[in-house]
């Protein structure tokens, strides 16, 4: 009897508690829309209504942002699905193929995630958020109380916690009493480097597959634990544009199913049922295409799921209300509900299409592990030396995405060379790696790894080639011959035990080598390298090699115990060396032999340089190279005492100072006297103004053009017209001077993302140490007017003036901290050039 009334007591006040679910409004104390919520207002409210309805919601916190906010989703669904979470997410994983012999159900609840506020600055989703919880939560609501009996909502709040809360403080702290709706007034003019990227300035939409950033590191591993049927990234776009939903926009990646393509137009139809009942505008089928792989909805499509964007007009221009190009005034609240509406409406057509759904999730999986997807059936990747720190590096990747490998088994077969993009023959050995295309990620694999991604229209909304092993510089084959993967190789093993040598040598052909220079340097120890191959100890090592000697060191304790344990850490193989006298080459105290100095940094930063750049060096030297550096404004260049600073790193941007004689002959004084100027990217196209420097390649005459009929242009045309003039992200191969400190640890070439068209003068007083000869596009799209233009020029190159060093990078190096390639070449920049 007893516990039959204390059931009837904790049911009443459970029963109490949940019918008494405050909405948002009334938690908060103000209607959504009519001001921003910071997000720890957000997460309070998250963890109110899972308090309050326990049997429908369960919050999980999966980490935390680089600035230390929490990153959270709530699984909201049945009492029923609630309370057997952990089997669903599992049966989602064996109908993907990743639960061993097990098919799965497709009866089981279909799987919705919901991502909000990916770009800090585009604020309204994570209001919407709110809404969305609240109406799935709402034991009043019977319409989603029927919708959740077969649906599991994943809803993440905000992606983007930093940048939001970016943006929200500076808007909170610039609007007035009322918000004022002119487009002219502060309110709607953010500051550098605005709330749209995280603390890092790193853009988290294009790093779903690359996974360089905290939170998308934290996020995907729970993303790739439940691989949902259903995904939509919400967004926001410019003022007056109307609400944009699917079906997407030409060009669809060929791997995408005709039922992916299909369920974009049934989600749209929905959608457009809701927004045409209110009087909304929206657009559907332009501008957001899927294929990118690192996307919001291009990671889930070709993860098995039905991936969408949805853009909302507003963003970092929005405000409370900006007046539009109608005369209409476009609210926060307005926002709001237009993404509640595509939400729910989401929510509703997933699970009215649930069995569907599943069928054809798990056939999207079948097919890749049993069929494999695209014509080639392997990609082998080739055992290297040279290569190990970006193979490993690469495996790494691999394994963050789910995607199985393993060692090869040795046979002869055909297969396509990435480096020269001909079929030959190849021996595939038991140290190569082989990513099988039969396998659940199939699809990921192929849009990873094709040596050249298909553009059936080349109006897309961001690069166009992406294919691994270009993107981390390693020999690799593609065959269309299915290929065993073994187990996946064991880490080598570092042996670096008790000595008490000479010295010791190492390999420079990696971010590991460089991590490891860059913690010996901050200790104090003193390094050399060699700018010749030489022999010791039996051994060969390549240009570049870093060496260490009790020399200059002789003072430091414990010299030789700090260097093997560093080594150790960062898995680097010494090398001990008894004696200076090499066997063939120069000799450890030859003028081929330097000493590599410690130096100060600097970059310059703030209004004018591109966020997005200044963030990827930022991070780099933060979280990879762990060195430091010292960011400083681009309005105090003039002041600034750069004698206190050995190195000046010009990011992507616009440099006004530049344009200013005096303050160019400061520049110009201070690299004579020694100092070393690295500049990436456009920041390249404008030392061009600066006397004495390098000069951009003119463009082909075309005066014959002009008088053809060739100039008359049709306005439906205006978009496409410029097509042949553009090239959004296409791979060359650029030949190497690897004699050159700058392209140390490369072979003869280096793979670099062409994104713009400027390409240089050879120099005739300097270094052309990557040049682009004709014919050297290797992947990507370029316009028919570049074609000619890229080539028989210069990209990478170092003039000495005076004492110092102008390094030109005129590609992106770091593009995105992902490729890997890179990375080295802009660590010679540091530490070797000019030394």
């Amino acid at each position: 009897m007893k516990r039959c009334i204390l059931f009837f007591i904790l049911f009443y006040i459970s029963f109490y508690s949940w019918a008494q679910l405050k909405s948002p409004e009334q938690f908060l104390g103000y209607k959504i829309g009519t001001r921003y919520t910071p997000h720890w207002k957000i997460v309070d409210y998250f963890q109110y209504v899972a308090a309050t309805a326990p049997g429908m919601v369960k919050l999980q916190e999966y980490g935390q942002t680089y600035e230390g906010r929490p990153l959270i989703v709530a699984y909201v669904s049945s009492s029923e699905n609630i309370s057997r979470l952990e089997a669903i997410r599992n049966n989602n994983l064996k109908l993907a193929g990743f639960e061993g012999t097990d098919k799965g159900s497709v009866t089981e609840p279909v799987v919705v995630w919901l991502s909000y506020n990916v770009h800090g600055n585009e604020a309204s989703s994570s209001e919407a958020s709110m809404l969305t919880i609240y109406a799935l939560a709402d034991p009043s609501n019977q319409q989603t109380k029927t919708w959740l009996k077969n649906t599991v909502v994943i809803i993440d709040p905000c992606l983007n916690p930093d940048g939001r809360d970016r943006y929200v403080n500076w808007y909170t702290s610039v609007a007035g009493k009322n918000y004022n709706p002119a487009l002219d007034a502060r309110e709607h003019k953010e500051p550098w480097p605005g709330g749209r990227t995280n603390h890092y300035n790193f853009d988290l939409n294009r790093d779903w597959a690359w996974q360089t950033q905290i939170e998308t590191r934290q996020r995907m591993k729970v993303y790739n634990d439940w691989l949902p049927e259903v995904h939509v990234d919400f967004h926001e776009q410019n003022v007056n544009s109307p609400y944009y939903f699917a079906p997407a926009a030409q060009p669809y990646h060929e791997v995408i199913t005709p039922w992916q393509r299909d369920f974009q137009n049934i989600i749209g139809r929905n959608h457009a049922k809701y927004f045409d009942e209110k009087g909304w505008l929206y657009f559907t089928k332009e501008v957001f295409d899927l294929l990118y792989p690192s996307y919001g909805d291009t990671y889930p499509i070709y993860n098995g799921s039905i991936g969408m964007t949805y853009e909302q007009a507003g963003g970092p221009s929005g405000g409370l209300g900006a007046l539009t190009k109608d005369g209409d005034t476009l609210t926060l609240t307005d926002r709001a509900i237009h993404h509640f509406t595509t939400g729910m409406s989401t929510i509703e057509v997933a699970s009215k299409n649930a069995g569907k759904l599943m069928t054809e999730y798990q056939n999207f999986f079948q097919n890749a592990a049993t069929k494999g997807i695209g014509n080639y059936k392997s990609y082998i990747i080739k055992s290297s030396t040279q290569d190990e720190q970006r193979i490993g590096a690469l495996l790494d990747l691999l394994r963050r995405n789910k995607i199985n490998f393993g060692v090869g088994k040795p046979a002869n077969i055909r297969g396509y060379n990435y480096d020269n993009g001909r079929e030959e023959n190849v021996s595939v050995t038991s140290s190569d790696i082989i990513i099988p295309s039969n396998q659940p990620k199939g699809g990921l694999v192929k849009v990873l790894f094709e040596p050249n991604t298909v553009v059936v229209d080349s109006v897309t909304y961001d690069i166009t080639a992406w294919s691994l092993p270009y993107v981390f510089g390693i020999k690799a084959y593609a065959t269309r011959q299915s290929l065993t993967a073994g187990a996946e190789p064991s880490e080598a093993l570092v042996q670096n035990g008790p000595a008490e040598p000479y010295g010791y040598v190492f390999n420079w052909n990696g971010m590991k080598s460089a991590q490891f220079v860059s913690q010996l340097l901050q200790k104090g120890i003193r390094l050399r390298y060699t700018e010749q191959p030489f022999e010791t100890a039996g051994k060969i090592f390549d240009r570049g090699t870093i060496i260490v000697l009790k020399t200059s060191n002789q003072y430091f304790s414990n010299l030789w115990s700090v260097v093997r344990n560093l080594a150790d850490k960062y898995k680097v193989q010494l090398t001990p060396v008894t004696t200076g006298f090499v066997e063939k080459g120069s000799d450890f105290g030859s003028s081929k032999v330097h000493g590599i100095k410690r130096r100060k940094l600097a970059m310059l930063t703030g209004d004018g340089i591109n966020a997005n750049a200044a963030g990827e060096i930022w991070h780099f030297f933060e979280q990879e190279l762990d060195y430091p550096i010292t960011l400083i404004n681009q309005a105090d260049f003039s002041i600034t005492n750069w004698n206190d600073y050995d190195v000046m790193i010009l990011p992507n941007g616009n440099y006004r100072f530049l344009s200013d004689k005096s303050q160019t002959e400061q520049l110009k004084s201070w690299i004579a006297k020694g100092g070393h100027l690295i500049a990436l990217e456009n920041a390249v196209a404008q030392l061009t103004r600066m006397e004495g420097t390098i000069k951009l390649k003119k463009a082909a005459d075309t005066a014959d053009e002009k008088e053809s009929y060739q100039q008359l242009k049709k306005f439906e045309n205006r978009e496409r017209d410029i097509i042949p003039s553009m090239t959004p992200g296409s791979i060359f191969k650029v030949e190497l001077d690897n004699t050159h400190p700058l392209a140390f640890g490369y072979p003869a070439y280096y793979y670099t993302l062409k994104q713009d068209d400027n390409i240089f003068e050879f120099m005739k007083d300097g270094w052309n140490v990557g040049v682009l000869k004709k014919n050297k596009q290797v992947a990507g799209f370029v316009g028919s007017q570049l074609k000619n233009r890229l080539q028989d020029g210069m990209l990478f190159g170092v003039q000495e003036i005076g004492n110092g060093t102008i390094t030109y990078l005129a590609d992106d190096v770091l593009f995105r901290n992902f490729w890997e390639g890179g990375k080295l070449m802009f660590c010679n920049a540091l530490f070797l050039v000019g030394q």
